[in-house]
């Protein structure tokens, strides 16, 4: 499986986010995943990708040039993409990715899970998308998302677009137990 991970370049944070990312990147090595991240060598995401580099894993780092221009790409990855900004950065991180899983972060990482998950409501992606709530880190995005369909900016049926484990071995069992996204999804794109 090829695996999309939104993750935070900070290294400021808990230490248990860095902790439960490079947990991460060694538990998708070790099953045989492909990871495909955002290609930073710093925070959460060093730490995913040094997780699974250590297990022999498979690491695609894609990252725009201006960022590798400021010195903050991994030098260890596998593969190192590199592309012109952050808007083809995320066309090809979602491209051909059989999962996505979403890790703590910022700005930039909810953008990121944002993206995919609209695109999953207007028919556009198909596979599964996971947040990973170490500490309890997306409970309010989870309330916040609740709320938008309880006030009917969403319908009901797009609470299963994504789903939430807050430890890093429910992750795999979760991704492959979630069916593929309806390929009719454009039928109830519109909230009724």
């Amino acid at each position: 499986m090829r695996i999309c991970v939104y993750a935070a370049s900070s290294g400021k944070v808990d230490p248990a986010y860095v902790e439960a990312a490079r947990l991460l990147g060694a538990t998708l090595a070790q099953a045989g995943c492909t990871t495909v991240y955002g290609g930073g060598g710093q925070g959460l995401m060093g730490a995913l990708a040094d997780g699974a580099l250590a297990e022999g894993g498979e690491v695609i780092g894609i990252i725009p040039k201006f960022m590798v221009d400021l010195e903050w790409g991994h030098t260890g990855v596998t593969t190192l993409e590199l592309v012109e900004d952050m808007r083809e950065r995320k066309h090809r991180l979602l491209t051909g990715s059989d999962a996505v899983i979403a890790l703590p972060g910022g700005c930039g990482t909810l953008e990121e899970l944002f993206e995919a998950i609209t695109l999953k409501r207007l028919g556009l992606y198909f596979s599964p998308i996971v947040l990973l709530s170490v500490n309890g880190f997306y409970d309010g995005l989870q309330t916040f998302m609740e709320k938008v369909i309880d006030e009917r900016f969403m319908n009901a049926e797009h609470a299963a677009m994504w789903s939430m484990v807050s430890r890093v071995d429910e992750v795999l069992p979760r991704i492959r137990e979630t069916p593929r996204w309806s390929e009719n999804a454009r039928d109830y794109a519109v909230v009724r």
